[in-house]
């Protein structure tokens, strides 16, 4: 009870055109499109716009001036996605991004960048050729609390690469910062951490156990149902996809969903679990047809969710979410991705300050 009574401060009715709550407030407007945002340890946070640009945004201030804009290929839901800072930056000045680009068809890339003196300068690729299209890019890349860096790719309209071991589609991939392949992945060899997945689009840590979660968009199927889903991954594992949908579990030999949306669409993305106050240990995802904020409260070792809310709507789709290093909730809106009813000041960041 204590969680909804706190909750209450920042839960918005679900009727259409609910109003905002008071207190998200606009950290930074006039976005096109952000993806991703990565916070550095000086406080600048590093954003991604998918036509082609980081932007940077210090003290609460986009700076003016993209910090780099690179050629992708931004079309449907193309361009450049993901963003990550190496874990021991800015010793380690390594900036990663997920993008998509076109030779003799869509292809995705994971490339490494170096800050150097506000403008990033090319590095080194760590992943290339993973399968790109007009829908199911993935794109959400993050380091774990391993030092390895998770990569969530979609099956790239073609089903059957998700159950394809040696294809890089449909997978949650695990490689060093250099882009290796770690010793102890699943598949000696290779970088696949994981396998039957449709799109995925967010991953979290949970900061007890450390258990990797993430998000996937699912087929819409009969009676409504829109099949997106929560998954607590297991290394190896198999979740699915096209063989198995959201909602049909126990299944042998593939893993069964935490969450399902039901004969709700979601369109889940970016995850992530608080790491302090109140509501430490929720998983919160942000989602974009769903256009709300919903928090997962989990069991103590998180094999089940116990229940879940709307913790935030009225700012339509919501594309990102991260805990800022001030302790709020930073949330990305994507209401100018052409799916979208965008308002004057969008695309926007939003912050919202959490219950201590």
């Amino acid at each position: 009870m204590r969680f909804l009574a706190l909750a209450a401060a920042v839960v918005l009715v679900l009727a259409q055109g609910a109003e905002p709550a008071a207190n998200a407030v606009e950290w930074v407007r006039n976005l096109e499109v952000p993806w991703a945002i990565a916070f550095a340890p000086d406080g600048r946070a590093f954003v991604t716009e998918r036509p082609g640009r980081v932007r940077v945004v210090r003290a609460g201030r986009l700076e003016p001036q993209p910090v780099l804009t690179l050629p992708v290929a931004h079309v449907g839901e193309a361009g450049l996605l993901g963003i990550a800072l190496h874990p021991q930056f800015p010793r380690s000045p390594y900036v990663y991004l997920y993008y998509t680009y076109d030779r003799d068809g869509l292809r995705n890339r994971v490339e490494r960048f170096r800050d150097a003196g506000g403008r990033l300068v090319r590095d080194r690729v760590v992943l290339d050729d993973i399968p790109g299209a007009f829908v199911h890019d993935g794109g959400r890349i993050r380091f774990g609390p391993d030092g390895m860096l998770y990569v969530g790719t979609g099956d790239a309209r073609q089903a059957s690469r998700a159950q394809d071991p040696q294809s890089l589609a449909g997978k949650i991939l695990r490689v060093t910062p250099d882009g290796g392949v770690p010793d102890d992945n699943p598949f000696p060899g290779s970088p696949v951490y994981s396998l039957g997945h449709r799109n995925v689009q967010g991953l979290a840590w949970h900061p007890q156990t450390r258990a990797l979660y993430a998000t996937e968009h699912g087929p819409s199927g009969e009676r409504g149902f829109a099949h997106d889903e929560v998954n607590r991954i297991r290394p190896g594992a198999n979740y699915g996809w096209p063989d198995v949908l959201c909602g049909q579990p126990g299944r042998p030999g593939f893993e069964d969903a935490l969450a399902c949306s039901g004969d709700d669409t979601w369109a889940p993305s970016g995850a992530e679990f608080v790491t302090r106050g109140a509501w430490r240990g929720r998983l919160l995802v942000a989602n974009l047809r769903g256009a709300h904020l919903r928090a997962f409260v989990l069991s103590a070792d998180g094999s089940r969710v116990e229940r879940q809310e709307t913790v935030l709507s009225g700012y339509g789709r919501l594309r990102d979410v991260v805990e800022g290093p001030d302790g709020a909730l930073y949330v990305l809106t994507s209401n100018r991705d052409g799916r979208g009813r965008p308002a004057a000041s969008d695309d926007r960041i939003l912050r919202l300050p959490l219950p201590r």
